[in-house]
């Protein structure tokens, strides 16, 4: 792509979502995890500034006690909302086109290259308000946001310099989009991240594109374009905005992310932020020992504790992109029970949003964001703050979190987070070391005998176990070892 010869005004917005791969098998994820082992920011925006320096040692925990993070998918494919000439993904017609990402659609649907950069000239989301994005985020209980600032189609939400497919191009030409939403989590008290497409871009002659495609790229033609158009793009991001986090994106699919390329690129974010956090999907099948976090694959929820800091991507619907006829919402409750089990695991949920094409959030998903929130008002005591429960099991439908509070008794959180078949629960506690049993949100006893020598039965009312208002969380006081 030529380098822009004129700057204009720094435009931007960002969302090339990352649609990703193939759904990631158990092995995968232990592969990925024994994989790693346990200057002067050059930013002219400086929109987070550091009070201490950070390095490696602590860089990452203000995301170990995040928990939870919006995730926001937007860009070309947001104005095709899953329909391109009368084909509505999924669409079998087409030997790919068997796929709800509308992110992709312009593979899964073979929009020729020119027919689909050309809708940049209709990206005009006049309703656009990053303030209005970022506070639905906090009422949430979000603590970081992430967006897609390049996504595989190739198209940069911000005036880029090196690339003119971008948002200068587009009617937003002269808004700085990006740093809007920047501006708006700094005012908000989010944390703030990128999602940038480092190995598919389908716009520049060198960017790779999927392994089933007819497009294949040489070695060499992928290095000019990680030349040209990729480390310059990530240095671009830092400089201007200066990124709490990137997300890379890469699955289990042959790539050309080479063990050289991702230490050239950590070595580039490195160098102009110490501080930007970096997910293990920049090599998922070899992300190496700099990285900040574990990133699992799509909609994918790891069965036990992992040591290392992760997080879950996971999508509201089936599509990460605007999909209109995807009408497969997730009940709140449901991704209230994930949020939980991650958090119980050491783990946390950045759970995405696909904007509309004229920049509004969809109802559906404004919705359950605010249930969520609502429910966190109530109950995130059992998220925030806390940590998992480590040589205890827990029964079935129900996930166990602990309190990080150094002094006093001890409070373990029950969470309910599948409908149980009784009111009886036998938990893996001696009685004897109960002090108190209650409902979290509302303070009601809960009544408590011993099961066993060390367990403890509870027994729950029906109103007690009721799902409807989100999932039942249970604050069960213990003594503490020390105090014995």
């Amino acid at each position: 792509m030529m380098k822009r010869t004129l700057l204009t005004t720094l435009v931007v917005l960002i969302f090339l979502s990352g649609s990703f791969g193939q759904t990631q098998t158990q092995t995968q994820t232990q592969t990925q995890t024994q994989a790693l082992t346990q200057n002067k920011t050059q930013s002219g925006a400086k929109l987070h500034s550091q009070k201490n320096p950070v390095d490696q040692a602590n860089r990452a925990d203000w995301f170990k006690e995040a928990r939870f993070g919006m995730f926001v998918h937007w860009g070309l494919y947001s104005i095709l909302a899953g329909q391109y000439k009368g084909h509505n993904l999924p669409d079998t017609t087409f030997k790919y086109g068997n796929s709800w990402y509308a992110e992709w659609i312009q593979q899964r649907l073979e929009i020729p290259a020119k027919e689909y950069q050309e809708l940049a000239t209709q990206f005009n989301p006049i309703h656009f308000d990053a303030d209005q994005w970022i506070l639905e985020a906090k009422n949430a209980g979000m603590k970081y946001f992430v967006i897609t600032a390049k996504h595989h189609d190739g198209f940069a939400l911000w005036d880029s310099k090196v690339s003119t497919f971008d948002i200068a191009n587009s009617p937003l030409k002269g808004r700085d989009i990006l740093g809007e939403l920047a501006k708006a989590c700094k005012k908000y008290g989010l944390k703030f991240g990128f999602y940038y497409s480092h190995w598919q871009d389908w716009e520049h002659p060198g960017g790779d594109w999927p392994e089933w495609s007819k497009v294949k790229r040489s070695d060499a033609q992928f290095e000019k374009y990680w030349k040209e158009k990729s480390l310059p793009q990530v240095q671009e991001l830092i400089q201007r905005y200066d990124p709490d986090l990137l997300w890379f994106d890469t699955w289990d699919e042959p790539n050309k992310i080479t063990g050289h390329r991702r230490d050239e690129l950590i070595s580039l974010v490195r160098k102009y932020s110490p501080k930007c956090l970096i997910n293990g999907r920049i090599r998922y099948q070899g992300p190496g020992d700099d990285i900040d976090f574990l990133e699992m694959h799509d909609n994918q929820y790891p069965e036990k504790i992992l040591e290392r800091p992760w997080q879950t991507p996971a999508t509201m619907v089936h599509s990460w992109g605007w999909h209109a006829t995807d009408y497969s919402w997730k009940p709140a409750t449901e991704m209230l029970g994930y949020l939980v089990s991650n958090t119980a695991k050491g783990g946390n949920y950045l759970l995405n949003v696909g904007p509309m094409p004229d920049g509004r959030i969809p109802v559906a998903a404004v919705h359950r964001l605010r249930e969520m929130g609502g429910w966190l008002v109530a109950n995130g005591a059992a998220v925030y703050d806390t940590k998992p429960l480590k040589g205890v099991s827990a029964p079935s439908g129900v996930v166990f979190t602990e309190s990080n509070k150094k002094k006093g008794d001890r409070e373990i959180f029950v969470s309910i987070i599948k409908p149980l078949t009784t009111g009886a629960l036998i938990l893996p506690f001696n009685q004897s070391d109960v002090i108190s049993c209650n409902m979290l949100e509302t303070g009601q006893p809960v009544e408590f005998t011993e099961a066993t020598a060390h367990a403890v039965k509870l027994k729950l009312s029906k109103a007690q176990l009721s799902m409807a208002d989100g999932i039942p969380v249970i604050s069960l006081r213990l003594k503490n070892e020390l105090d014995k």
